[in-house]
């Protein structure tokens, strides 16, 4: 073939392909454009961004490349954005409702794309991102035997990590997607329930809004929702935050970061932690002092109040802070904080994240309505999530640790800590000195005799190694980077999921 005619082969070829790529490019801009104009100015006149907007905050920039944009036909991306990307260098699986195309419903090529991400996220040992703003299944478009998206969802558990975002209102099986998951956030404009104000409406007859109906006022007190921020951009940035906790998957170990991991003393918490058990103090100001900054992130900060679940470094690695926060209640563990602390704990030792305990509780909280919740069994809820966790655990106690609330925080001998540290004066037993003397009527001379016992505990522990080693409170971030340094020493064989013999009761 001559060059003049190779020329006009390659004309041609290119003219040919052009109206099919006119056609494919007319098609994606179309599912790009979502609702329309009207539509997404209305919503993000609201204060929210849209679907795609909000993929684009949480990735780094460039990197997203998008599954299934032709799905749904006339109906843009059938609802739902949804591809993969990057957060800081590791890739993910992201998907966002697009409430601006047909309320976010779910039909069969969106519930097809949600299982798809969801397959991939566990085939390629990715974390899952879910950005929920929708109104369930699109009437008449479900049914017969097509695989759920929520199969593969939760198949996902315990495997790779798992985000939810909710960022307007979640309804139906949308709204299935929240709980499932690891980490849930919400922003003010969110509200998530089974059914919306309409169904609520026509099934019971009681008028209500989306807020009052499952707001952040009722979605925190009920668990169902782990944080709450103030708008899109700080709840996506808050998911960035959590997942540079993680490792990509149950499979690899959390990536450790630069830092300056030189022993230090901790002077301060001679003047933030009281000697006397009497006083209160704000243990997240033990935080800011003993791991590596301030930055550490708190889940669930406003449920089950009287523990403080956070996600820090130390020495530049991952942990999980499971502490009793003696603000509330005395540090005493109610119901609710048992069950934050047991799910937090799972979630930890799934992805091998070291778990540093820090106890300063009188207690599970005693009382009949205490009783009426639940507080025994929530109790062994989280006794048995922290006994079988098979990561690195480490222990402090600061000043007070009684009873059934002393073991719940690893303060239990064979437990399989790597280091158990005390404070010396620390206090422990079956129950303080001060209720012993009024559960045995004691009199005068025996109540001192009894609170005087209760001073030398943590001594007479230490002497029958009840501690591995007793320490000033200005050694607490030296003694606990060491610790963990030489439990990191296990990591000589390849990461593997966490294998659960156990059903939490």
């Amino acid at each position: 073939m001559t060059e003049s005619r190779r020329a006009a082969q390659a004309q041609a070829n290119s003219a040919a392909w052009a109206e099919t790529l006119a056609d494919l490019e007319a098609r994606r801009a179309r599912s790009r454009a979502m609702g329309g104009a009207d539509r997404l100015a209305t919503h993000r006149g609201g204060g929210k961004l849209d679907a795609r907007a909000r993929i684009e905050r949480l990735l780094d920039p460039g990197s997203f490349r998008e599954l299934g944009t032709l799905v749904g036909g006339e109906v843009a991306a059938d609802g739902i954005v949804a591809g993969s990307g990057e957060v800081d260098g590791a890739p993910i699986m992201v998907g966002a409702e697009d409430f601006t195309t047909v309320a976010g419903t779910i039909g069969a090529g969106s519930n097809s794309k949600r299982y798809r991400i969801a397959e991939l996220a566990l085939r390629n040992r990715i974390p899952l991102v879910m950005l929920l703003e929708g109104a369930g299944f699109r009437p008449g478009k479900h049914g017969g035997r097509s695989p759920t998206d929520l199969i593969a969802q939760a198949r996902c558990s315990g495997q790779v990590p798992t985000v939810a975002a909710v960022l307007g209102p979640s309804a139906g099986h949308g709204a299935l997607v929240a709980p499932v998951c690891d980490f849930r956030i919400m922003s003010r404009h969110g509200a998530i329930f089974t059914a919306g104000p309409p169904v609520v409406k026509e099934s019971t007859g009681e008028e209500i809004s989306k807020e009052t109906l499952g707001g952040p006022g009722v979605a925190l007190p009920s668990g169902v929702i782990h944080n709450v921020v103030e708008d899109d951009a700080a709840a996506l940035d808050t998911v960035r935050h959590y997942l540079s906790y993680f490792p990509s998957s149950a499979w690899s170990y959390p990536p450790s970061r630069a830092a300056d991991a030189e022993p230090r003393p901790t002077p301060e918490l001679l003047e933030i932690v009281p000697r006397d058990n009497r006083r209160v103090y704000d243990m997240r100001a033990v935080l800011d002092v003993v791991f590596d900054d301030s930055d550490w992130l708190e889940v669930q900060p406003n449920f089950g109040r009287g523990i403080v679940c956070a996600l820090a470094h130390l020495g530049g690695h991952p942990v999980a802070v499971v502490a009793n926060q003696p603000q509330v209640m005395a540090g005493s563990i109610d119901s609710d904080a048992a069950d934050k602390a047991a799910h937090f704990i799972m979630v930890a030792d799934a992805f091998h994240l070291p778990i540093v305990f820090l106890a300063d509780n009188p207690g599970m909280l005693p009382g009949s309505r205490s009783e009426r919740d639940g507080v025994l069994l929530s109790g062994a809820r989280m006794f048995t999530a922290q006994t079988t966790a098979t990561t690195i655990k480490l222990h402090l106690t600061l000043r007070k640790a009684y009873g059934f609330g002393s073991m719940v925080m690893s303060l239990l001998g064979f437990d399989d800590q790597v280091a158990t540290f005390g404070y010396p004066g620390a206090t422990m037993g079956a129950m303080s000195a001060g209720a012993l003397s009024r559960a045995a009527k004691a009199d005068a001379e025996l109540s001192d005799r009894l609170h005087d016992a209760e001073l030398r505990a943590s001594f007479n522990s230490a002497a029958n190694l009840g501690f591995d080693e007793l320490i000033d409170p200005r050694e607490t971030r030296t003694a606990l980077l060491g610790a963990l340094r030489h439990g990191l020493h296990r990591r000589q064989a390849a990461a593997e999921p966490v294998l659960r013999t156990a059903i939490l009761p």
